[in-house]
């Protein structure tokens, strides 16, 4: 097997190195833990010691068991409304007591100590219901900026604050009806809670209090026994085993260096991106010298690479919901197949790598990437997309549980199988990111391709404008590239923007080609007065003028390949023998040559090839199918024999299916009508 020659610049090594960089800088410097386990299966590694001490972490179940069991009071929050005192001891410096207005000093003075205390509503201190006694409980109260503590049996209800402030005043007034001096004048009204429930602040002493709870039950010190081999995990090694996990990740293993983990992350990092630059080396070598589209495969690259590394440190358990296949659909837009599923089996590696459980994951996320790439091509319009993300639901479900069947799983079914239906979801709504893709790097899909050949653009329409005839020229080559590619199998779309804007370099100069003299209002032809060394640059100046307009509007680099290899290096035939006839030197020739690119792939031949021919059929006398016939095969020998189609990836079975496709598309064109006859006056 022969090695792929390209070049490849010195300029591709710094997005290479740049990738290297940030690789290393993101793969995660933390330890793993090296064995897989599970409750009730027998330990099949070697007899486990502890290297180091540590503590003996509670399970889940444990710290919801103590948190039931904790009877430390919940302390309710109130804040005292100094408002409502103001309000309230002003009312009773103006309240009418008739007669006994020489109680008011005594009432006042008695409520300003009741308020002083607090008083709540009837409903009572919110206090902690686990408790066994609320005699001890206690409450926080807020005046001003203090706070202080203070037993809620010294705190009044609204009903025991008048019942004291009644007490006080009749101490002092033996002789009167004190109580129904109070009801007449109203006084029992203006005894109200002047201590109001925070709820807020007092959920947050609740956590404080949760906080206090221990996470840990013993202690397992170095050299200890954890697990011997073969012996069967219980729940007790299985939380010893998780403690003495969480022990060696979050403080690097064993007391390794952390330059190590520096060192093994760079070479994680540079086998990735040389599995990378393999990938693109033997499958797509041309990507090195199209700069868009191989800085859009390292981005996709990253993206997903990024994507494993940060769900898988923040938020593991929604790795489930990650949607990978998108990475392959982000490809599927731009490249061949042959290129998605080596590219994603490498950038899927943190998974294998990283990840808890990286085998299944990486296995799922494979298989339901090639289900989205296959299923897109049938399902890819509007609500037919959510058909292709059931399709990879359903991929990825039935391999979960094929896992799960073989016991490499034991998560909760139900949330694994919840967090793959939105990652399915994810999958369309992503998608459409695609669009904004293809104009940060100047990429071609199938809807930018029909957004190119819409004849309303305002390229197209002042190509019409500028240079009708050659417009209309262009028509017809599309039409007639469109037949010729439906019949191998070509890509279709590409094709027709190739043939729409191959002449699209005629309307800076549209009247020196003949299609457009029309528009001449002198009535004489362009070339009079030229020599033909001089109209044939002129002729020759619209492949350079059309890139330069592709350029200018940004037209993708797909689209500009056809301007330049429609005439390949072939010559501007007419107006050579002209000059050769005019006894011209034949060693001034080159002047009369294209200076483009032969054509490289079977569309640019179509294209080269119906242009010629759309050309060339106008002087035709016969409309025969013996003349389409003999003029089809005149026309590719004359492209092959000047050896337009060296570079081409067409075959010889490719090239006879185009001609007959195109035989037959001439004959249709310019079948013969009947004559009407006239009509006798």
């Amino acid at each position: 097997m022969k090695l792929p020659k390209v070049s490849l610049p010195y300029k591709l090594f710094v997005p290479l190195f740049s990738l290297f960089i940030i690789l290393s800088l993101c793969f995660p410097r933390q330890a793993k833990f090296a064995y897989d386990y599970k409750k009730g299966s027998a330990w099949n590694h070697e007899t486990l010691i502890a290297q180091f001490d540590f503590p003996i972490l509670k399970t889940q179940e444990q710290l919801r068991q103590d948190k039931s069991r904790d009877n430390a009071p919940v302390v309710p929050y109130y804040r005292s409304r100094q408002e409502i005192v103001d309000k309230g001891m002003k009312a009773l410096g103006s309240i009418d007591l008739g007669s006994s207005s020489s109680l008011r000093p005594a009432i006042i003075s008695s409520m300003d100590a009741i308020w002083n205390n607090g008083v709540v509503t009837d409903d009572g201190v919110r206090t902690d219901h686990r408790s066994e006694s609320d005699a001890g409980s206690v409450m926080y109260i807020q005046k001003g900026k203090r706070v202080s503590k203070k037993p809620v049996k010294e705190v009044y209800l609204e009903s025991e604050a008048r019942s004291r402030l009644l007490s006080d005043v009749q101490s002092k007034a033996p002789s009167k009806n004190v109580d129904s001096i109070f009801r007449a004048a109203g006084v029992y009204d203006i005894v109200v809670a002047n201590l109001e429930y925070d709820a807020k602040t007092t959920e947050l002493f609740n956590q404080e209090n949760s906080t206090r709870i221990s996470k840990t039950q013993g202690f397992v010190s170095a050299g200890q026994l954890i697990v011997s081999e073969g012996e069967i995990v219980t729940a007790e090694i299985e939380q010893m085993l998780d403690s003495y996990k969480a022990e060696f990740e979050d403080n690097l293993g064993s007391g390794t260096p952390k330059f190590v983990f520096w060192v093994g992350n760079a070479l994680l990092a540079f086998m990735m991106v040389f599995l990378f630059f393999i990938v693109v080396y033997f499958l797509n070598p041309a990507l090195f010298t199209q700069l868009n589209k191989f800085t859009y495969l390292q981005f996709i690259f990253l993206f997903t690479v990024l994507m494993t590394l940060a769900v898988n440190k923040f938020a593991p358990r929604f790795l489930y919901m990650a949607p990978f296949a998108l990475a392959a659909l982000y490809l599927e837009a731009f490249f061949k197949n042959k290129m998605i599923m080596p590219f994603c089996c490498v950038a899927f590696m943190p998974l294998l790598i990283f990840a808890s459980n990286g085998v299944v994951l990486f296995v799922m996320f494979i298989i339901a990437s090639q289900v989205a790439v296959l299923s897109f091509k049938y399902f890819n319009h509007g609500w037919q997309q959510f058909i292709m993300a059931g399709l990879v639901f359903l991929s990825l479900v039935v391999t979960y549980f094929a896992f799960r069947l073989v016991d490499m799983v034991d998560d909760n079914p139900y949330i694994a199988v919840l967090c793959l239906a939105v990652g399915s979801l994810l999958t369309v709504a992503g998608y459409t990111l695609i669009f904004l893709f293809e104009r940060l790097f100047n990429l071609l899909s199938l809807s930018r391709l029909a957004e190119l050949c819409d004849t309303n653009n305002p390229l197209l329409r002042e190509f019409e404008s500028k240079a009708p005839g050659s417009f209309q020229h262009s028509l017809q080559v599309m039409n007639m590239a469109d037949v010729a590619a439906r019949s191998i199998n070509a890509n279709v779309a590409l094709v027709r923007a190739g043939a729409l804007y191959h002449d699209i370099g005629k309307m800076n100069n549209p009247l020196c080609f003949i299609e457009n003299e029309s528009l001449s209002t002198s009535g004489t032809s362009y070339h009079a007065g030229l020599s033909p060394m001089e109209s044939a640059q002129s002729i020759i100046r619209h492949v350079s003028d059309g890139i330069r307009i592709a350029r200018e509007r940004k037209l993708p680099d797909q689209v500009v390949d056809f301007i330049r290899t429609h005439h390949g290096t072939s010559c501007a035939g007419y107006f050579y023998s002209k000059y050769i006839n005019a006894g011209g030197d034949p060693a001034a020739a080159s002047a009369f040559f294209y200076n483009g690119v032969k054509p490289q792939t079977k569309e640019q031949v179509i294209v080269m090839i119906c242009d010629t021919l759309e050309a060339a059929s106008r002087t035709l006398k016969d409309n025969s199918p013996e003349t389409f016939d003999r003029f089809v095969e005149e026309m590719v020998a004359m492209k092959l024999k000047a050896g337009q189609f060296d570079n081409a990836e067409i075959s010889i079975h490719e090239l006879e299916v185009v001609k007959e496709g195109l035989k037959s598309y001439l004959s249709q064109l310019y079948h013969e009508r009947i004559v009407y006859p006239g009509q006798k006056q």
